[in-house]
C-alpha cells in the first residue's frame, strides 16, 4: 500500500485552477479501485492518497500524471507500506509479512 502526499509549491489560486482536472484524475483511480482514500492536509498545504494493487514504479508513473503535477502545483512524496493490519472495510487490501 502507499501513502501519496502531495505537497503544495505554487499559490492556492493556481490549484484551484488545476482543481476540476485533478478531481476528474482521481475519480478515474477511484473507479479502477486503485485509491482507497484521498483528502486536502489541514492546513490546506497539499493533500494524502491511499493508493493499493500496483507497483511502486506503476504507482510513480500515476503520480506523474495528476494534472496538479503536469502544470506544476505540486511535488509527491510516495511511502510505501505493508498495511498487515486494516478495518474491515478495507480487508481486501489487507497483506501479510514476508516470513
Amino acid at each position: 500500500m502507499f501513502v501519496m502526499e502531495l505537497t503544495y509549491t505554487a499559490p492556492i489560486e493556481a490549484v484551484e485552477d488545476e482543481l476540476d482536472a485533478h478531481i476528474a484524475w482521481l475519480d478515474g483511480y477511484y473507479a479502477s479501485g486503485v485509491f482507497l482514500a484521498s483528502g486536502r492536509k489541514v492546513p490546506r498545504e497539499g493533500g494524502v492518497i491511499l493508493a493499493a494493487g500496483v507497483s511502486r514504479a506503476e504507482v510513480e508513473r500515476i503520480a506523474e500524471g495528476d494534472p496538479f503535477v503536469l502544470a506544476g502545483v505540486c511535488e509527491y512524496r510516495i511511502t510505501e507500506f505493508i498495511a498487515t493490519k486494516t478495518s474491515a472495510d478495507l480487508a481486501a487490501v489487507r497483506e501479510n509479512l514476508a516470513v
